[in-house]
């Protein structure tokens, strides 16, 4: 099992890099404490295949537990071959990062951030001395430290989900979804009497669509187009992508629109899941 202690200053990103590594399928916990680890540790290796990795996050907001964890944190290195990184980042850029958000320092009292930041950095001292590798964060925006996370971390993992959903707009438009196209332009099959009662999965609804001009110059324009800008979806962090391609009832246009659409990106190298929700109405 891969274990990754994640440890920094506040403000360096460290809820950033959890998410991306959570993103990629690491079992993941922000706040753990300390003097937990080594059982932690313990219990996941027994665990077996259900958790084969996972990232922690210990920090300076339990500082009351570091005298204690420092042996720990020594023996999960030693025993478990635990790799703990470390965030940390200017004492301009982590100001600048609590004005923006407007959140108050772990440690702020009547002491003004720097002094806040100064005291953490001497707390939290010994785990950058132990730490793997030190990252600062800088110059660092969220979208590019999550690629760093993401590319430094992943092993299968194959990019952003996209989720195409079929649906009718006689039944309203999906609300989870980020994208949605209109495909009732193209030939109805529900006005042909022997395709009335089949899907868009269906041989003989295939073949009538097919046979359209209009459909072969949309679907070659739709393929290209969504090529073109999923990578950029995936360059600015987005992990999920649901696309709703609707037709007038959700049984036809759609539904085979979507078929042909997840194959092809497939094709591309996507990881894609299907959704018709209203096949069957």
């Amino acid at each position: 099992m891969k274990i990754l202690i994640l440890s920094g200053i506040s403000g360096s990103g460290k809820t950033t890099f959890l998410r991306a590594l959570e993103d990629i399928g690491y079992f993941c916990v922000d706040h753990f404490p300390l003097i937990l680890l080594q059982r932690f540790s313990t219990l996941a290796k027994t665990a077996g295949s259900r958790i084969d990795k996972c990232a922690l996050v210990i920090d300076v907001r339990q500082k009351q537990f570091f005298e204690e964890g420092r042996d720990v944190l020594r023996k999960v290195k030693e025993k478990w071959g635990a790799e703990v990184i470390f965030l940390d980042s200017s004492d301009d850029a982590l100001i600048n990062r609590f004005k923006v958000t407007r959140r108050s320092h772990p440690l702020y009292g009547t002491s003004n951030i720097k002094e806040a930041l100064a005291e953490e950095r001497q707390l939290v001292g010994w785990i950058k001395d132990l730490a793997d590798k030190v990252i600062d964060t800088s110059y660092f925006s969220p979208h590019e430290l999550r690629r760093l996370a993401i590319n430094a971390y992943r092993q299968d993992y194959r990019g952003m989900m996209i989720n195409l959903m079929s649906f009718g707009y006689s039944h309203g438009v999906p609300l989870e979804a980020d994208m949605v196209l209109d495909v009732r332009f193209l030939p109805n099959p529900y006005f042909v009497e022997e395709l009335r009662e089949k899907t868009g999965l269906s041989g003989e609804v295939k073949a009538f669509i097919q046979s359209t001009e209009v459909y072969g110059i949309y679907f070659h324009k739709l393929l290209d187009f969504l090529a073109y800008l999923i990578p950029l979806y995936e360059q600015e962090g987005k992990s999920y992508l649901t696309i709703g391609i609707g037709c007038t009832g959700g049984k036809h246009r759609s539904v085979f629109i979507v078929k042909e659409l997840a194959e092809q990106l497939a094709v591309l190298s996507h990881t894609v899941s299907t959704v018709h929700r209203d096949i069957d109405r």
